[in-house]
């Protein structure tokens, strides 16, 4: 386990705000059957969960930025520290009731992500790393799966949906690589998806149209224990570009080249 001060700022604000999200998961039920419906309740839900992440960081670490989903950007007095904040990632699911969502938040230093933390609150899984300590999930060293042959391989994807996304491409790439794969998943929470293939549920994943707070604690997550990360078409940073692509050596390379045959 990781136990650095920073990583104790980190967590003691995610746990805070999980709180929050718990107590308001166990409303959705209700609320699905008003005539109103969760919607509104969800996003209240959402921007409560950032206000507590955000003053508990502000409080720790004075002066840091945010990248926040439904705040922005805010500039910190420090030029060199930002946060990647999303308070509940998997909203779709959450406004569903569908017990699949996560807290992510991760820290960027001079342009690198240098600490990063998921947790499922649903679960009580909690995924941490800090760039060159490693990987964990509960206190448990995680390395990404061994697999190497993409037949034995289960991956997964995103999904575009209503005004978002470009269909085409994604229905293209889902074609060139479910004829290959032991199995495709959707699971709708990009963070748990990186968190999943961290500690080798997943053997490989890839996803477009992302954001920074959805992907930069997942990326270090990866990298920590031993996997292998771009965007979707092979460049070297994601948070640019809004995609991703990842898995071990093997199988990010193999996953990379069955994306590349979707464009011909």
């Amino acid at each position: 386990m990781i136990r650095s001060p920073l990583m104790t700022v980190m967590t003691d604000a995610v746990m805070k705000a999980s709180r929050s999200l718990k107590r308001d998961f166990g409303e959705v039920e209700n609320l699905q059957v008003s005539r109103k419906g969760p919607g509104d309740f969800v996003s209240a839900a959402d921007r409560k969960a950032e206000q507590i992440l955000r003053d508990a960081l502000e409080k720790a670490r004075p002066g840091y930025g945010f990248v926040m989903e439904e705040s922005g950007v805010v500039k910190g007095t420090d030029p060199n520290h930002r946060w990647h904040i999303d308070p509940l990632d998997g909203t779709t699911n959450f406004l569903h009731g569908l017990p699949q969502f996560a807290i992510s938040v991760g820290l960027e230093r001079d342009g690198q992500i240098v600490a990063g933390i998921i947790y499922d609150p649903v679960k009580d899984e909690l995924f941490i790393a800090e760039k060159g300590k490693g990987a964990y999930l509960n206190n448990r060293r995680i390395r990404v799966a061994a697999r190497t042959e993409m037949a034995d391989a289960v991956v997964a994807c995103g999904l575009p949906h209503i005004a978002k996304g470009d269909h085409g491409v994604f229905l293209k790439e889902l074609s060139a690589v479910m004829g290959h794969v032991g199995g495709m998943r959707r699971f709708g929470a990009a963070a748990l998806d990186l968190a999943y293939v961290a500690c080798g549920r997943l053997d490989a994943y890839w996803e477009r149209g992302l954001n920074s707070w959805d992907i930069s604690a997942g990326m270090l997550l990866i990298r920590e224990a031993g996997g292998y990360l771009s965007d979707a078409d092979g460049g070297s940073d994601p948070l640019v570009t809004g995609t991703i692509a990842c898995g071990n050596e093997t199988l990010h390379r193999e996953l990379l080249k069955l994306l590349k045959t979707a464009k011909r």
